[in-house]
């Protein structure tokens, strides 16, 4: 469904040291880096997904998107409960501890954060078990 998604960074520096130790936890492998922006995923067929940061292309300050949040696909629960204590070790800041959210359906475990810039993250698991 998803070709790739995009967050703007004011310090791609400081968003790849971020971003590199998750998606390396999640089997994203690194791919596209310069200047301006850094990638991971797969990007050469129309079946796989990728994430990107990067400074804007108008060059104006990156800012998130109230209500705009990216969810990443976990392996398991203990896996997301890894993934948001490894991003806030990162300098991300907690937006939802890890747990089960009913109201999102009987088996939906998450965790909420958002990275140095601001953007929004959900680590997801759809736990067969519940």
């Amino acid at each position: 469904m998803f070709s790739y998604m995009m967050l703007g960074t004011n310090d791609l520096a400081r968003a790849i040291r971020f971003y590199d130790p998750l998606m390396e936890l999640l089997g994203h492998p690194k791919a596209g880096r310069n200047e301006e922006g850094a990638s991971w995923g797969t990007f050469n067929s129309n079946t796989t997904t990728g994430l990107c940061v990067g400074r804007p292309f108008d060059r104006q300050r990156a800012g998130v998107g109230n209500g705009t949040m990216v969810a990443l696909n976990a392996r398991s629960l203990e896996q997301i409960q890894q993934l948001h204590a490894l991003a806030l070790s990162l300098g991300g800041t907690d937006e939802g501890a890890p747990g089960h959210r009913p109201q999102y359906g009987q088996g939906f475990y998450s965790a909420y954060v958002r990275d140095p810039d601001g953007n929004k993250l959900a680590f997801v698991y759809y736990d067969p078990a519940r």
